[in-house]
């Protein structure tokens, strides 16, 4: 299949290089980049010296790129693939959004989270964590890959959603973050001074992901649900570790919980269970696409506490785009992402 990636130099565009430099299924056709239109992509990230060399072009002309492509990857913004996701309305070409404009079925919820005008409103999507919408996924024109935090805490959470075992309005997320999902354009406060043996939160009750988690949870139970959501920031570059606390219903027992996790993922490859009592580790799944699932049952508070560990530049972006590539092609799932992660 013809690939190529609209916005290649963000920490996602390069990975998904790296991915796609090892799918055998996969011809790279373009890449841009707007800050960087002309320079060569090795110049920028040297660990793709000798293996991609070439020049960033410039998304202006989206239509001919789409025509030369089956599959157009956007590692753009917020904001800005709608655009481009409009202009190739009218072409073959299937389109994965690493960035927000395609997440949410309801675009007015969209709007006033991010504070941007939906332009591609009747745009025909699918939202693209794996797991779940896999079938949808197999002939959607345009998915919305999900995000980071929300991929870590939406696979942490379904079984219990989906079985009706907690009460929905109970959920708290407490999740960590490596700083490149933070991105990669220069800010003070990611400076290695300011980072450095040191541990925040930030965007509390405010974090745009909130929503994203809020809608999965309402189509997997049936229910409306509201929930806390706490992201921190923590020294190190890849991982996310999602801690999520929700209150059992009466008559829910631990052996319930146990099923329903077994139930949902036992056959999953990308989602291994730890358990009940398992403790879930980012550098277990460093550059892999593995999420890591462990959950705890509080018998005193009658909660449970689920834990999740992800790489966020991986299966949070790059690697879940990649397995819905493959779900879209009909290829299988692992095919470029069947990768230990890297230990220690």
């Amino acid at each position: 299949m013809r690939v190529s990636i609209i916005g290649a130099t963000g920490y996602a565009g390069a990975e998904l290089l790296r991915l796609l430099y090892e799918h055998p299924q996969a011809d790279v056709m373009h890449i841009t980049s707007e800050s960087h239109t002309g320079e060569k992509i090795s110049s920028i990230y040297p660990h793709l010296r000798g293996i991609y060399d070439e020049e960033l072009e410039s998304m202006k002309d989206i239509v001919r790129i789409g025509r030369d492509s089956d599959f157009v990857f956007i590692g753009l913004p917020h904001g800005h693939a709608m655009a481009a996701g409009k202009a190739l309305e009218g072409e073959k070409t299937r389109i994965i959004d690493l960035g927000a404009d395609y997440r949410f079925s309801d675009t007015s919820v969209y709007e006033a989270w991010y504070k941007v005008k939906h332009t591609h409103k009747d745009a025909e999507r699918v939202y693209g964590l794996a797991e779940l919408n896999r079938e949808a996924i197999r002939s959607a024109k345009i998915i919305g890959n999900a995000g980071c935090y929300t991929t870590a805490s939406i696979l942490a959470l379904a079984p219990l959603a989906k079985n009706h075992l907690v009460d929905m309005a109970s959920i708290v997320v407490d999740a960590k973050s490596g700083v490149s999902g933070a991105g990669r354009s220069a800010k003070q406060a990611n400076l290695l001074p300011e980072l450095y043996d040191s541990f925040k939160a930030y965007g509390v009750a405010t974090h745009r992901h909130t929503p994203e988690i809020e809608q999965a949870m309402t189509e997997l139970s049936g229910e409306a649900c509201i929930l806390s959501f706490t992201p921190h920031l923590v020294p190190m570059s890849r991982g996310i570790l999602a801690t999520c606390y929700a209150r059992l219903k009466e008559g829910i027992e631990p052996n319930m919980v146990d099923a329903a996790y077994e139930t949902m993922y036992g056959e999953e490859y990308f989602v291994r269970l730890l358990g009940r009592g398992g403790y879930p580790a980012t550098k277990a799944v460093r550059g892999s696409n593995f999420c890591d699932i462990g959950w705890h049952i509080d018998e005193r508070t009658r909660r449970v506490v689920v834990l999740s560990a992800i790489d966020n530049l991986v299966k949070g972006a790059a690697g879940q785009a990649v397995q819905n590539f493959n779900i879209a092609c009909g290829f299988d799932e692992k095919l470029g992402l069947d990768h230990i992660a890297v230990y220690p």
